[in-house]
């Protein structure tokens, strides 16, 4: 089913709208919520959840990438239940790693003083994302957003680990100055 017609489905909220969704892009969202999660408990119940927020979300919302809608939507739930089970103590999962990595270039945000400031921050990291070469920038989401290990990434491009890591440390550098030069270092 296309996109557009499942999306009409929420407008409609009709029910069908939710197994249309669970049914094209569910292990899409379970893979994302497990690069992060790590659990598969947990995962399902992230997607699930996608599932209930995505159905409050629309309307009002529209879509323009349902996927992507999803794929934020998941990530987001599954960084909360990432940070609720790991409150006292970090774990060794593969978002620990991506979280440290990201560290030297943004702060944890726990510091920011308004909303309208971390909103301007995502959208000069946005406009950076954006200006990198197509493999850079795939490899720097892939990573950053979907949080997928490097191994993962360099044979997804045909890559050696050592250039994944090098391309990532290079483009962590780069966001950097960028985010210096904006004033946000």
């Amino acid at each position: 089913m296309e996109d557009s017609t499942i999306i009409e489905l929420y407008w409609q909220k009709n029910a069908d709208a939710i197994s249309e969704t669970a049914n094209k892009y569910g292990a899409y969202c379970f893979t994302i919520a497990e690069n992060i999660l790590h659990s598969v408990e947990d995962s399902e119940e992230c997607v699930n959840d996608t599932w209930l927020h995505t159905w409050n979300a629309i309307p009002p919302q529209k879509p323009n990438v349902f996927r992507m809608f999803l794929a934020k939507i998941t990530r987001n739930l599954s960084f909360n239940r990432f940070n609720a089970r790991n409150a006292e103590k970090r774990g060794g999962s593969e978002i620990t790693f991506v979280l440290d990595e990201l560290g030297e270039c943004v702060s944890d945000g726990s510091d920011v003083e308004a909303a309208y400031e971390a909103m301007e921050l995502e959208q000069c990291i946005c406009h950076f994302v954006r200006t990198l070469q197509e493999r850079d920038r795939n490899v720097f989401v892939r990573r950053y957003f979907f949080t997928e290990p490097i191994p993962v990434i360099a044979k997804r491009y045909g890559l050696t680990v050592n250039n994944t890591t090098v391309i990532l440390s290079r483009t962590r550098k780069k966001l950097k100055l960028k985010l210096m030069k904006e004033g946000y270092l």
